[in-house]
């Protein structure tokens, strides 16, 4: 069965009424363990490896489907709250962000692959088989729940709350919360909410900034659902909004520094160069965060247990 973030339990575009109830009662087994939610404030090397990964993930991803980097960063979450990663092997975070991209572009039917030239360049080489082992640990961590319950699995559901009687505006206020819920993705604040949760306050905050008079209404039809809980709702919204925010602010940031060194039509330039999809803003991003004093590593084999099962702590570095 093909699998689509929109709809993982059946991978039709639209829902079908029989898998609503499903959804919601699944999608805490899609979502990091409960503690190290609670604990992430202190947790200071896993919140340190996903603020390198994260970045990491969006360059190393050269497929157009802007929803393949955000599985891998869904699948790398999942991880490192039930994994913890070992002390002094820098290297490890680079290996992962590649099995959880490889086995995102799997999901989603797409070949992945990493050239050799930009391996050098990042300064590793990893092998076929190590890749693999890496997704094994990967898939055992996860439990194989691969078709992961995401924001996007219901978006149609909280958009059929509310009646909207213009197509156009209907997938525009659906592109809008599509784009918030990218770009919300590196706050690990939102770590704690579930995506049902994450998907009615993006929807709530693109109704807010594309149809103010109809907000009202559109977010009282969202929290009157009997799936959502009201007040993880509120502290959601707040948080997603103060991430749109910073977005914003960033945004205007390069465009006024930009306009004090060059023409208007570089300006220009720039304006329309940030409507493009927020995954392109992320890649282009995460291009520009870069390691320093990289040495070349070629990862060698990994050992089996007994069980036929491995552990990080097995993956050697030649």
């Amino acid at each position: 069965m093909e699998y689509e973030l929109e709809n993982p339990l059946t991978g039709f575009e639209e829902h079908q009424s029989d898998t609503i109830p499903s959804l919601f009662s699944s999608e805490s087994d899609h979502m990091p363990s409960m503690s190290y939610i609670l604990s992430s404030k202190t947790r200071d090397l896993d919140i340190s490896a996903r603020r390198q990964a994260i970045p990491m993930i969006f360059q190393f991803s050269c497929n157009p489907d802007p929803f393949i980097p955000y599985l891998a960063v869904n699948y790398l979450d999942r991880f490192i709250s039930r994994q913890e990663l070992p002390h002094g092997k820098p290297w490890m975070i680079k290996l992962l962000c590649i099995s959880c991209l490889s086995l995102a572009a799997k999901m989603k039917q797409n070949d992945f692959s990493l050239t050799d030239d930009i391996q050098r360049k990042e300064g590793f080489i990893f092998d076929t088989e190590t890749i693999q082992r890496m997704e094994l640990l990967i898939l055992g961590a996860l439990k194989w729940r691969m078709r992961s319950i995401t924001p996007f699995s219901f978006i149609y559901y909280f958009l059929s709350l509310v009646k909207l009687k213009d197509p156009s505006l209907r997938q525009a206020l659906k592109n809008r919360a599509t784009e918030i819920i990218f770009t919300s993705q590196h706050e690990i604040k939102l770590l704690e909410f579930k995506p049902s949760i994450i998907a009615a306050s993006a929807l709530i905050s693109a109704s807010q900034e594309l149809l103010p008079l109809q907000f009202p209404s559109f977010r009282a039809a969202i929290s009157s659902c009997i799936y959502v809980n009201k007040e993880k709702l509120l502290d959601c919204w707040n948080v997603m909004n103060s991430t749109v925010m910073n977005s914003y602010e960033s945004i205007l940031d390069m465009i006024i520094s930009l306009s004090t060194n060059n023409t208007p039509v570089n300006v220009l330039d720039l304006h329309f160069s940030t409507t493009t999809t927020t995954s392109q803003s992320a890649a282009a991003t995460a291009a520009i965060v870069t390691e320093r004093d990289i040495k070349r590593r070629k990862i060698s084999d990994l050992r089996y247990c007994n069980d036929k099962s491995f552990q990080l702590t097995q993956i050697q570095q030649c």
